[in-house]
């Protein structure tokens, strides 16, 4: 097993349902991980898979009154977040755990500056200092994220700055009250490949100053290879293989990430057509009794079809990389 820092984050059996017209939707159905300080753990898997879901559970901002969290524990340094108070999770957001949406158009108000949102970050997490000191720290966190004449760019509106700026802004404000954590939830999706580049090398960077743990969401496998040091792979609101990046990569174990992988191009081989997975994930309201992606698998039995395989060791024989398909009980 790797070494790995101090365990600051623990989730446990977490589920959460949402309750609609169609019926209830198990978003995240049983999803249990760790992640250790100074480490980034990577979360990929089709759209409506439960990555987003599971970071919104994680910080209990998930979409009311349809959403709830109906079973689990979410271990902030053995503190359980699912019995804090509404009050002692506003004053964690931020100050132990930040969150950095995909989308800053969304995420910052068009009518305040952005040293104006910056400095409401600070005073909600108890910084009481004069407005002068507090908007010298907001040029000091955008300058942080190399924010080019941030002693300018507090002065701007959030529609002044282009995408990437934005982005980098969004960042600042996940960073200025220094939490341990940071959950980015696909940030770099709205940027062009250069910024993008630009963008990870900055996350890279703060995590060599800081320390920070680091949750990142995404659908580039490309991403992962260059930021993360382990993988989760989710399917239908469940952790169907996780392991050491390296690891996934050589040998994927779960015919899904086998098949997630097979449909990244490769600019050595040439093709007349790329390869796809055939089908859909199945609808969260009606799943199938066993393997949820039993009725897109190329390998599926009835055995499948009848029960939920439990996670095996991978074939690989790394400890730490295991996937729940019926297939690998063979080779244990």
């Amino acid at each position: 097993m790797a070494d790995r820092g101090d365990l600051l984050l623990e989730v446990d059996d977490l589920h959460t349902h949402l309750v609609t017209k169609a019926g209830v939707l198990r978003a995240v159905d049983g999803v249990s991980f760790q992640l250790y300080a100074g480490e980034t753990l990577g979360i990929v898997g089709e759209s409506g898979s439960g990555k987003s879901m599971t970071a919104l559970s994680i910080l209990r901002v998930v979409p009311k009154p349809a959403a709830r969290i109906v079973q689990g524990r979410v271990l902030l340094d053995g503190e359980d977040l699912l019995k804090k108070s509404d009050e002692e999770m506003r004053r964690l957001r931020g100050r132990d755990i930040a969150m950095i949406l995909q989308d800053p158009q969304t995420s910052l108000n068009p009518v305040f500056t952005i040293g104006n949102q910056i400095v409401e970050a600070l005073r909600i997490h108890g910084q009481r200092a004069p407005r002068r000191r507090l908007l010298a720290r907001a040029i000091e966190v955008l300058r942080q994220v190399r924010v080019a004449a941030p002693e300018h760019r507090v002065k701007a509106y959030p529609h002044q700055m282009s995408g990437g700026m934005k982005q980098r802004v969004v960042g600042a404000i996940a960073m200025s009250c220094q939490p341990r954590i940071i959950i980015a939830d696909e940030p770099t999706t709205s940027l062009d490949v250069t910024i993008q580049a630009q963008y990870l090398r900055l996350l890279q960077d703060l995590q060599r100053e800081t320390g920070l743990a680091m949750l990142f969401i995404t659908h580039d496998f490309g991403i992962v290879a260059k930021l993360c040091q382990r993988l989760l792979v989710m399917y239908a609101g469940r952790i169907v293989e996780s392991g050491p990046v390296r690891a996934i990569f050589d040998r994927p174990s779960h015919p899904y990430t086998q098949a997630l992988l097979g449909s990244v191009p490769s600019i050595d081989i040439k093709v007349a057509r790329l390869v796809s997975i055939e089908g859909q994930p199945p609808a969260l309201w009606d799943l199938p009794q066993g393997c949820r992606f039993a009725p897109r698998c190329p390998y599926a039995d009835q055995r499948c079809r009848e029960a939920y395989p439990p996670e095996f060791r991978s074939p690989d024989g790394d400890p730490d990389h295991v996937a729940s398909c019926w297939r690998l009980e063979e080779v244990a």
